[in-house]
Protein backbone atom coordinates (compact mmCIF):
# COMPACT_ATOMS: atom_id res chain seq x y z
CA UNK A 1 0.00 0.00 0.00
CA UNK A 2 1.53 3.31 -1.09
CA UNK A 3 1.34 6.56 0.83
CA UNK A 4 -0.23 8.31 -2.17
CA UNK A 5 -2.44 5.65 -3.83
CA UNK A 6 -4.28 8.17 -6.01
CA UNK A 7 -1.27 10.18 -7.16
CA UNK A 8 -0.61 8.13 -10.29
CA UNK A 9 -4.21 8.57 -11.42
CA UNK A 10 -4.34 12.30 -10.65
CA UNK A 11 -0.73 13.37 -11.18
CA UNK A 12 -1.50 15.09 -14.49
CA UNK A 13 -4.39 17.05 -12.99
CA UNK A 14 -2.33 17.96 -9.93
CA UNK A 15 0.56 19.28 -12.03
CA UNK A 16 -1.89 21.31 -14.10
CA UNK A 17 -3.40 22.83 -10.94
CA UNK A 18 0.09 23.48 -9.55
CA UNK A 19 0.94 25.32 -12.76
CA UNK A 20 -2.21 27.41 -12.33
CA UNK A 21 -1.14 28.28 -8.79
CA UNK A 22 2.31 29.36 -10.00
CA UNK A 23 0.66 31.58 -12.63
CA UNK A 24 -1.54 33.20 -9.97
CA UNK A 25 1.46 33.73 -7.72
CA UNK A 26 3.67 35.00 -10.53
CA UNK A 27 1.24 37.47 -12.09
CA UNK A 28 -0.73 38.65 -9.07
CA UNK A 29 2.25 38.40 -6.71
CA UNK A 30 4.41 40.63 -8.91
CA UNK A 31 1.66 43.24 -9.23
CA UNK A 32 0.99 43.00 -5.49
CA UNK A 33 4.63 43.60 -4.63
CA UNK A 34 5.07 46.71 -6.76
CA UNK A 35 1.72 48.27 -5.81
CA UNK A 36 2.28 47.44 -2.14
CA UNK A 37 5.70 49.10 -2.12
CA UNK A 38 4.37 52.16 -3.96
CA UNK A 39 1.43 52.53 -1.57
CA UNK A 40 3.71 52.00 1.42
CA UNK A 41 5.98 54.78 0.16
CA UNK A 42 2.99 57.06 -0.36
CA UNK A 43 1.76 56.43 3.19
CA UNK A 44 5.15 57.12 4.76
CA UNK A 45 6.12 60.15 2.70
CA UNK A 46 2.75 61.96 2.68
CA UNK A 47 1.91 61.58 6.37
CA UNK A 48 2.39 64.49 8.76
CA UNK A 49 6.05 65.58 8.83
CA UNK A 50 6.84 63.25 5.92
CA UNK A 51 9.11 64.43 3.12
CA UNK A 52 6.04 64.88 0.87
CA UNK A 53 3.60 65.89 3.61
CA UNK A 54 0.14 65.87 2.00
CA UNK A 55 -2.86 65.37 4.25
CA UNK A 56 -5.37 64.79 1.43
CA UNK A 57 -3.33 62.10 -0.35
CA UNK A 58 -2.46 60.37 2.93
CA UNK A 59 -6.06 60.37 4.15
CA UNK A 60 -7.42 58.93 0.89
CA UNK A 61 -4.75 56.20 0.68
CA UNK A 62 -5.09 55.38 4.36
CA UNK A 63 -8.90 55.07 4.25
CA UNK A 64 -8.97 53.01 1.05
CA UNK A 65 -6.46 50.55 2.51
CA UNK A 66 -8.42 50.29 5.77
CA UNK A 67 -11.69 49.64 3.91
CA UNK A 68 -10.21 46.94 1.65
CA UNK A 69 -8.49 45.23 4.59
CA UNK A 70 -11.77 45.04 6.49
CA UNK A 71 -13.60 43.06 3.77
CA UNK A 72 -13.25 39.24 3.98
CA UNK A 73 -11.49 37.91 0.88
CA UNK A 74 -14.33 35.62 -0.25
CA UNK A 75 -16.80 38.53 -0.16
CA UNK A 76 -14.27 40.83 -1.84
CA UNK A 77 -13.77 38.32 -4.64
CA UNK A 78 -17.50 38.20 -5.34
CA UNK A 79 -17.79 42.00 -5.21
CA UNK A 80 -14.96 42.39 -7.71
CA UNK A 81 -16.37 40.02 -10.35
CA UNK A 82 -17.80 42.91 -12.45
CA UNK A 83 -14.47 44.76 -12.24
CA UNK A 84 -12.60 41.58 -13.18
CA UNK A 85 -14.83 41.14 -16.23
CA UNK A 86 -14.15 44.75 -17.23
CA UNK A 87 -10.36 44.53 -16.79
CA UNK A 88 -9.49 40.97 -17.90
CA UNK A 89 -12.69 39.94 -19.68
CA UNK A 90 -13.79 37.27 -17.21
CA UNK A 91 -14.83 36.96 -13.60
CA UNK A 92 -13.81 33.32 -13.14
CA UNK A 93 -10.82 31.06 -13.67
CA UNK A 94 -7.20 32.08 -13.23
CA UNK A 95 -7.51 35.38 -15.08
CA UNK A 96 -10.63 36.24 -13.14
CA UNK A 97 -8.74 35.77 -9.88
CA UNK A 98 -5.99 38.29 -10.65
CA UNK A 99 -7.99 41.39 -9.74
CA UNK A 100 -9.34 39.92 -6.50
CA UNK A 101 -5.91 38.63 -5.45
CA UNK A 102 -4.39 42.07 -6.00
CA UNK A 103 -7.13 43.91 -4.11
CA UNK A 104 -7.05 41.30 -1.36
CA UNK A 105 -3.28 41.37 -0.80
CA UNK A 106 -2.00 44.85 -1.63
CA UNK A 107 -3.60 46.60 1.39
CA UNK A 108 -2.02 44.12 3.81
CA UNK A 109 1.40 44.34 2.14
CA UNK A 110 1.23 48.15 1.91
CA UNK A 111 0.73 48.34 5.69
CA UNK A 112 3.71 46.05 6.19
CA UNK A 113 5.86 48.23 3.92
CA UNK A 114 4.65 51.38 5.70
CA UNK A 115 5.74 49.90 9.03
CA UNK A 116 9.19 48.98 7.67
CA UNK A 117 9.84 52.33 5.98
CA UNK A 118 8.69 54.21 9.08
CA UNK A 119 11.69 52.72 10.88
CA UNK A 120 14.15 54.25 8.42
CA UNK A 121 16.92 56.24 10.13
CA UNK A 122 15.64 59.82 10.49
CA UNK A 123 19.23 61.05 10.72
CA UNK A 124 20.04 59.62 7.30
CA UNK A 125 16.92 61.19 5.83
CA UNK A 126 17.81 64.60 7.26
CA UNK A 127 21.42 64.24 6.10
CA UNK A 128 20.33 63.34 2.56
CA UNK A 129 17.97 66.33 2.52
CA UNK A 130 20.75 68.63 3.75
CA UNK A 131 23.05 67.35 0.99
CA UNK A 132 20.50 68.41 -1.62
CA UNK A 133 19.08 65.00 -2.53
CA UNK A 134 15.77 65.18 -4.38
CA UNK A 135 12.70 63.61 -2.80
CA UNK A 136 12.92 60.71 -5.26
CA UNK A 137 16.60 60.17 -4.44
CA UNK A 138 15.80 60.10 -0.72
CA UNK A 139 13.09 57.49 -1.33
CA UNK A 140 15.43 55.20 -3.29
CA UNK A 141 18.76 55.90 -1.56
CA UNK A 142 17.53 56.02 2.03
CA UNK A 143 14.03 54.61 2.53
CA UNK A 144 14.28 51.65 0.16
CA UNK A 145 18.01 50.91 0.24
CA UNK A 146 18.21 50.94 4.04
CA UNK A 147 15.02 48.91 4.39
CA UNK A 148 15.89 45.96 2.13
CA UNK A 149 16.10 43.44 5.03
CA UNK A 150 12.78 44.63 6.44
CA UNK A 151 11.11 44.67 3.03
CA UNK A 152 12.36 41.13 2.41
CA UNK A 153 11.02 40.01 5.78
CA UNK A 154 7.51 41.40 5.22
CA UNK A 155 7.54 40.03 1.66
CA UNK A 156 8.07 36.57 3.15
CA UNK A 157 5.20 37.11 5.59
CA UNK A 158 2.92 38.33 2.81
CA UNK A 159 3.90 35.44 0.53
CA UNK A 160 2.77 32.93 3.14
CA UNK A 161 -0.54 34.77 3.47
CA UNK A 162 -0.79 35.02 -0.32
CA UNK A 163 -0.45 31.24 -0.72
CA UNK A 164 -3.44 30.84 1.59
CA UNK A 165 -5.46 33.38 -0.36
CA UNK A 166 -4.72 31.67 -3.70
CA UNK A 167 -5.96 28.42 -2.16
CA UNK A 168 -9.19 30.15 -1.13
CA UNK A 169 -9.53 31.66 -4.60
CA UNK A 170 -9.03 28.20 -6.10
CA UNK A 171 -11.66 26.69 -3.84
CA UNK A 172 -14.28 29.11 -5.17
CA UNK A 173 -13.56 28.77 -8.87
CA UNK A 174 -10.14 30.19 -9.70
CA UNK A 175 -8.40 26.84 -10.14
CA UNK A 176 -5.04 25.95 -8.64
CA UNK A 177 -4.15 23.50 -5.88
CA UNK A 178 -6.86 24.88 -3.60
CA UNK A 179 -9.45 23.80 -6.13
CA UNK A 180 -7.66 20.45 -6.53
CA UNK A 181 -7.72 19.80 -2.76
CA UNK A 182 -11.43 20.59 -2.51
CA UNK A 183 -12.50 18.58 -5.56
CA UNK A 184 -10.43 15.46 -5.02
CA UNK A 185 -9.48 15.62 -1.36
CA UNK A 186 -12.80 16.73 0.12
CA UNK A 187 -15.59 16.04 -2.38
CA UNK A 188 -14.22 12.70 -3.63
CA UNK A 189 -12.64 11.65 -0.35
CA UNK A 190 -9.07 11.20 -1.58
CA UNK A 191 -7.39 12.18 1.68
CA UNK A 192 -3.92 11.51 0.30
CA UNK A 193 -4.45 14.31 -2.21
CA UNK A 194 -5.13 16.76 0.62
CA UNK A 195 -1.87 15.71 2.24
CA UNK A 196 -0.07 16.06 -1.09
CA UNK A 197 -1.39 19.61 -1.43
CA UNK A 198 -0.30 20.49 2.11
CA UNK A 199 3.19 19.04 1.57
CA UNK A 200 3.69 20.96 -1.69
CA UNK A 201 2.54 24.22 -0.06
CA UNK A 202 4.97 23.67 2.83
CA UNK A 203 7.81 23.02 0.37
CA UNK A 204 6.98 26.21 -1.57
CA UNK A 205 6.94 28.28 1.62
CA UNK A 206 10.18 26.71 2.89
CA UNK A 207 12.02 27.46 -0.37
CA UNK A 208 10.80 31.06 -0.38
CA UNK A 209 11.76 31.53 3.27
CA UNK A 210 15.22 30.08 2.59
CA UNK A 211 15.78 32.54 -0.27
CA UNK A 212 14.39 35.40 1.81
CA UNK A 213 16.66 34.59 4.76
CA UNK A 214 19.68 34.58 2.45
CA UNK A 215 18.76 38.03 1.14
CA UNK A 216 18.26 39.33 4.68
CA UNK A 217 21.63 37.92 5.75
CA UNK A 218 23.41 39.48 2.76
CA UNK A 219 21.81 42.92 3.14
CA UNK A 220 21.84 43.36 6.91
CA UNK A 221 24.56 45.79 7.95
Amino acid sequence: MTLMPNFKLLSGEFLHCLHDTFVMIGVSGTIDWFLGVILGIILVTTKKNGILDNKIVFTIANKVIDILRSIPFIILMVLLIPLSRFIVGTGSGIQGSFVALVFGTVPFFARQIESVLSDADKGLIEAADAMGFSKLEIIFSVYLKESIPGITRVTMITFISFIGITAIAGAIGAGGIGDFAVRYGYQMGYRDMIWLTVIVILIMISIFQFIGNLIIKKTTH
